[in-house]
């Protein structure tokens, strides 16, 4: 008999983001049968993927050279939408399975772009303000005409933000002057056309994707965010202005947590004195009346909704068993690996993936853009009931979606069966899975309309 110790380890899990997002991009495919073998590739590849390599001169007089890339994944429905992230760890794989989650984000809240991202491989933290308008300015420049208003529009990620789009942008202004160069990047300062609205956007999506899945039934017992317990990896920008949101809808925060650690306090924590004490010190540890907490140990208490908004693979197969969470809200992107989805789903634990609960970001970022281009304003309250009825939408046709699924396997594995395609048995599918189907059957459906150029 084989005893526990004898047995062979399980192997390593895959936790490169590109294979991440062409696993899930297949995982969908399976549920559309009458998708064409050509076309499946074609919506599965980025169009596009540029390297440049640039040097700065550094404040202590230094030569660095840097790394960046731009990448579009697909421009069938629109321009290339997609930010630019500043961190050591940017990798060209990144990068590609960023641009091809925003694809899918921009085709299930219906907004008429195509996926893009870039990134740069530094480390924000050891590089002066004159450093970074100098790495900045370098890679628009480097990318000249690869982006601009009606083909590819960046706007802030990781470790960017309004200043850096303000550089973005009178970098490009000042290599093509006499026109209307606004929309070439979203995010702005207000003061130069960004839209009110916008630096909450992401978070304020994300709240108001999880009140509409709660008011249709996701969790039993909770039909809303009041009273919930609420936990929130990540205090960036997204992390912070949610748990400021959640809060003020009458959710508790009990834990927050930076990169250097997180807090916990059973009883409730006040985000905004979080945010003050981050502020000061550099990190949320340490405010006064709450316990210390690892980053592991915040994703294992035990909350209502858990609110992931930092950097990818957070939730993986090896501790999503451990996740004690009822509902997951993605605020960041790719957050939650397909070996964790499964585990969670098995679990009962319902999860409003990122490409439908942290999309409010692109959503108001292409309301940013229709009114650079028109030379207009909106009110901020304009803005965030557009925003609430685009996530409504959008949450209420990934619900439909997947009772549909659910309700016509028997059929679906019959279609798979004339047409010969292999492969397991179709199983019950999750709200990301769903969303997926959602997303690739309106961009291929898009792409059957315009017709295969030329």
């Amino acid at each position: 008999m084989t005893t526990k110790k004898e047995q062979p380890a399980s192997p390593a899990e895959d936790l490169n983001p590109f294979h991440i997002a062409q696993q899930q991009f297949e995982g969908a495919a399976r549920y559309m049968p009458d998708l064409k073998a050509g076309l499946v590739e074609f919506l599965k590849r980025p169009n596009r993927m540029i390297t440049v390599e640039f040097p700065i001169e550094t404040a202590d007089g230094e030569v660095k050279n840097f790394v960046g890339y731009r990448c579009v994944h697909n421009l069938v429905r629109g321009p290339g939408k997609g930010g630019i992230r500043y961190h050591p760890d940017v990798t060209a794989d990144e990068v590609r399975a960023l641009a091809s989650w925003m694809t899918w984000k921009c085709s299930v809240l219906d907004v008429p772009f195509g996926g893009a991202k870039g990134g740069i491989i530094c480390n924000p933290k050891k590089r002066t303000k004159d450093d970074l308008r100098k790495i900045t300015r370098r890679f628009i420049a480097e990318l000249g005409d690869a982006i601009g208003p009606y083909t590819d529009i960046p706007a802030p990620d990781v470790n960017t933000n309004a200043e850096t789009m303000a550089w973005i942008y009178d970098t490009y202004d000042m290599m093509h002057k006499g026109r209307n160069n606004l929309g070439v990047v979203t995010g702005k300062p207000v003061d130069i056309g960004g839209s009110l609205g916008r630096r909450e956007a992401t978070s304020r999506g994300c709240l108001f994707c999880t009140q509409e899945a709660l008011r249709r039934g996701v969790l039993p017992g909770l039909s809303s965010v009041k009273g919930a317990t609420v936990v929130v990896q990540g205090y960036g920008n997204a992390g912070a202005i949610a748990a400021e949101l959640y809060a003020a809808e009458g959710a508790k925060i009990i834990a927050v947590s930076d990169s250097r650690g997180g807090i916990y306090n059973p009883d409730g924590i006040d985000p905004l004195a979080a945010l003050e004490h981050k502020k000061k010190t550099r990190s949320v540890v340490g405010l006064p009346g709450t316990k210390k907490v690892s980053n592991e140990e915040l994703l294992a208490l035990k909350c209502d909704i858990l609110i992931p908004a930092a950097l990818e693979n957070q939730i993986r197969g090896d501790n999503a068993a451990e996740i004690r969470a009822r509902l997951i809200a993605e605020a960041a992107n790719g957050p939650t690996t397909p070996a964790a989805d499964r585990i969670l789903f098995e679990r009962g634990i319902v999860v409003l993936p990122d490409i439908l609960a942290n999309a409010g970001g692109v959503t108001v970022s292409y309301f940013e853009w229709v009114q650079n281009n028109e030379y207009e304003q909106w009110d901020e309250d304009h803005v965030n009931l557009r925003l609430h009825v685009k996530m409504e939408r959008a949450t209420d046709a990934v619900l439909a979606k997947q009772k549909e699924i659910n309700g016509s396997l028997d059929q679906l594995q019959a279609e798979r069966k004339k047409r010969g395609l292999q492969g397991a048995p179709l199983q019950p599918v999750d709200l990301r899975m769903t969303a997926y189907v959602l997303a690739i059957e309106r961009v291929a459906r898009v792409t059957l309309e315009r017709g295969i150029w030329p």
